[in-house]
């Protein structure tokens, strides 16, 4: 067996896939990718990553951080949107590009509410306070903090403010 090293928002896409308890990486990335348990599948060759083009400022987000208010919210929900709108008011353009990210069946992000209904029957779509966007709130905390992370991946944040995002959400 070998070992890999994964960016935390594969790490929390992966395990957000898991079917049952005890269901390992490999199992769950077979199921994904739709390869039989016992498979070869040939090596490619490595192929350089492509940075993310703006580099995020996080004036607004270590300031969130940093006054606790985040902790005063009882909601994850709460949380969740102001992280949100904390991201947007930093980097609209970078926060803009970013809601591109989906899940398999769902869509996250959209400016228009009935899109994202239309990807789900449960989806309760919200605005994200002080942006032209609407997303998703019909998911589990877990869920929440998979998409902050893939978000602010995308943005082109590093892994520790990440984590200290998502474990404050």
């Amino acid at each position: 067996m070998k070992t890999i090293e994964l960016d935390d928002d594969l790490y929390f896409y992966i395990a957000s896939q898991t079917r049952h308890i005890g269901e390992s990486a490999s199992d769950i990335l077979r199921r994904l990718l739709e390869q039989p348990a016992h498979q070869r599948v040939p090596v490619a060759e490595p192929v350089a990553v492509a940075q993310p083009s703006t580099v995020a400022t996080q004036q607004g987000l270590q300031a969130l951080l940093d006054s606790g208010e985040l902790q005063k919210e009882e909601k994850s929900i709460n949380r969740f949107m102001l992280v949100l709108s904390t991201l947007y008011r930093d980097n609209p353009e970078g926060f803009t590009q970013a809601t591109e990210i989906k899940g398999r069946k769902r869509v996250y992000f959209s400016r228009d509410p009935d899109a994202l209904r239309a990807s789900g029957s449960t989806t309760k779509p919200k605005p994200v306070p002080d942006t032209p966007f609407w997303v998703i709130t019909n998911t589990n905390t877990s869920r929440k903090q998979n998409m902050v992370a893939q978000l602010m991946a995308s943005m082109g944040y590093g892994e520790e403010v990440i984590a200290q995002v998502c474990g404050a959400i």
